[in-house]
């Protein structure tokens, strides 16, 4: 069949990858480059993990979100601008992790996509003939204490209940494991199943690129709608003209929330916005990916620079960056790496992009109800690197009509009718 692919980030180019592996005659349509920094797939903190199927909304979220919302250098900030548009958002994802009792349906509906993420990403590496660009070797979680570990014993218990097994590691073990991280680090949780990727932006490029070599077309344009007739797709609508085809997929990231709705589905998106610093030639730093739990940010080792990546804005899709939120993320890693000396010596390259985050957490995954022909792939929020190959293979199974791998009714955009 034709198959348009709508974006061209890690699930688009994964998706692409897979239709081309059907025989399928393919068109990835995406307005920027592939890979290209306007995408969140090339600013995300580089993890393949496992152990990210923790929804950001957790129980008793509701009494902390008043100090997090108020503290300037806290994980998580509103642009107050934002609210009247983003409230009813807000309020959705509040609720989704309200009781222990949906966090633990959205723990295991996530480990279906990411248990067997960091191997996947090994084998597309590896078909797409750059294997380096995939990393196992296992992710490191560190604590001030063992009773800082257990403080978020709710969430460590959710992935052990989802198979999940890491190794606790005392503060000798932690030092022979990454001497450059600050003493005040005292207990370690590693996670040996997960990887990292050495360079998210240049991996879904090459992907792309390999996609090109076996046929399928790379058009510059942005869709804006569909043609349907008698429930059946004829075209897609862009900003250069209709382009034919007999499927569509979306997965066009923050900007897929217009084409589900074209596509008779609303579903709540917001931007959840990340930020990145790259600390060019660091004196110090990790030698493995390493999340400080006091700093929620993913600390990764790259050829680029250490990649400190995280923190979470909410705020309206063309608003402009804050740019105090990297000076967050390279204070703290200041303090968690001393070896790396003064601010006034780093030379940090900056990002920000957007998280496309439904409120519960979960991507949205399943065909539109205007019509089957079109497929929705996006939403991915925290986890889109992570479980980028297993939506491009489930889209390809529903696109083939064999039977996907998992359960996909929890990813279905009705979810959202009620």
């Amino acid at each position: 069949m034709s198959i348009a692919v709508i974006g061209a980030g890690i699930v688009g180019a994964a998706t692409a990858w897979e239709l081309i592996k059907d025989g399928h005659d393919v068109t990835l349509i995406e307005p920027g480059e592939p890979g290209g920094p306007q995408a969140a797939s090339y600013g995300n903190g580089a993890w393949i993990s496992p152990a990210s199927i923790i929804p950001m909304s957790m129980p008793g979220l509701w009494r902390k979100l008043p100090g997090y919302l108020f503290d300037p250098n806290g994980p998580l900030v509103l642009r107050w601008t934002a609210l009247p548009a983003l409230a009813p958002w807000l309020l959705r994802f509040l609720a989704a992790g309200w009781t222990v009792a949906k966090v633990e349906h959205t723990a295991r509906v996530l480990a279906s996509i990411l248990r067997d993420g960091p191997g996947r990403h090994a084998a597309l590496a590896k078909e797409i003939g750059r294997p380096d660009y995939i990393r196992q070797t296992g992710l490191l979680y560190a604590y001030p204490d063992r009773n800082a570990f257990d403080g978020e014993a709710l969430a460590w218990r959710l992935r052990k209940d989802n198979g999940l097994q890491w190794l606790e590691l005392d503060a000798g073990e932690l030092r022979r494991r990454e001497p450059d991280l600050s003493s005040n680090y005292q207990f370690g949780a590693f996670v040996h199943e997960g990887a990292y990727c050495t360079d998210p932006g240049a991996y879904v490029r090459d992907i792309v690129d390999a996609a090109r070599a076996r046929s399928a077309r790379l058009v510059k344009a942005r869709a804006t709608g569909f043609v349907v007739t008698n429930r059946r797709l004829a075209a897609i609508v862009t900003d250069q003209g209709p382009i034919e085809c007999d499927r569509a997929v979306i997965c066009a990231g923050i900007w897929s929330s217009a084409l589900a709705e074209a596509a008779g589905d609303r579903v709540p998106l917001a931007s959840e916005r990340g930020y990145h610093g790259v600390i060019a030639s660091p004196a110090a730093g990790p030698r493995f990916p390493i999340m400080p739990s006091d700093g929620r940010m993913a600390n990764t080792p790259t050829p680029a620079g250490l990649r400190l990546s995280g923190q979470v804005e909410l705020a309206l899709v063309d608003a402009g960056p804050d740019w105090a939120r990297v000076e967050i993320l390279v204070t703290h890693a200041l303090r968690t790496y001393p070896g790396l000396g003064s601010r006034g010596g780093l030379t940090i390259d900056r990002w920000m992009g957007h998280r496309p985050s439904t409120p519960d957490g979960r991507p949205v995954i399943g065909t539109a109800s205007a019509s089957a022909d079109i497929v929705h792939a996006f939403g991915h929020g925290h986890v889109g690197l992570a479980s980028g190959p297993i939506t491009g293979s489930i889209v390809a199974d529903l696109i083939a009509g064999r039977k996907a791998g998992i359960d996909i009714v929890p990813f279905g955009a009705s979810r959202f009718r009620h």
